[in-house]
């Protein structure tokens, strides 16, 4: 019975983690569609932005292959899983989809918390793989650990640029209010949306992939 219940939580947490890699390498479009628009010139800042999403993407497919060797697919969570998401929610007032690329453009200052989103959502997921990576029950899980192993050697460049970006062009760090909504978004995904779903015996897998729905398939938006 325990193996089964470590199964069963094994597969809820790969399956929002999953959801999250398809999210954030599809939502990066729209990040990287703002900035090879507003600062074309910014040639290495791009190329950071287009390892991320490459990277986010990369990680995606590895959970699928690990899902399918499993010989099943993830369960449906939804956007309510979304760290990036919901932390675009309480920053903006919506979510990634509903973002106005334009107005991004247009500001400084949209363009700035944008980045400090990303900042904070991505030293937020570095932080949860390295804890992680110590616990037994997913060093005793051989094909996880290496996949998070992988991700764990990935994520530092998936928040410096954007950092650097703020540092070297007068931007300011997060406020205490946006790292405020950072920890509220983990805590209630950890201590309420992960055990609710655990608990729920209605909840069901996909039935596709995510990625078979993409606008993109293959690499990023290309520049405006």
């Amino acid at each position: 019975m325990f193996a089964a219940l470590r199964r069963q939580y094994l597969d809820i947490l790969d399956s929002i983690y999953i959801f999250n890699e398809h999210r954030g390498y599809s939502s990066l479009d729209r990040v990287l569609d703002a900035v090879r628009r507003r600062h074309p010139e910014a040639t290495d800042f791009v190329a950071a932005v287009e390892k991320h999403r490459a990277d986010e993407e990369k990680h995606y497919h590895m959970f699928r292959r690990y899902f399918e060797l499993l010989g099943y697919k993830p369960y449906a969570v939804d956007k309510t899983c979304a760290h990036i998401d919901r932390l675009i929610r309480l920053t903006f007032g919506c979510d990634i989809d509903g973002l106005d690329t334009d107005a991004v453009i247009a500001s400084d200052d949209l363009f700035n918390r944008l980045c400090r989103v990303i900042v904070l959502t991505e030293q937020r997921g570095m932080w949860q793989v390295d804890k992680l990576l110590t616990m037994n029950f997913i060093r005793e899980e051989r094909a996880l650990f290496q996949l998070f192993k992988v991700v764990e050697r990935d994520e530092p460049s998936h928040w410096m640029p954007y950092d650097d970006w703020l540092k070297e062009h007068g931007g300011r760090q997060a406020s205490w209010r946006e790292r405020l909504a950072d920890a509220f978004v983990h805590k209630s995904l950890i201590l309420y949306k992960l055990p609710l779903l655990f608990l729920n015996p209605w909840l069901k897998r996909r039935t596709d992939w995510q990625h078979e729905s993409d606008t993109h398939p293959v690499g990023a938006l290309q520049p405006a």
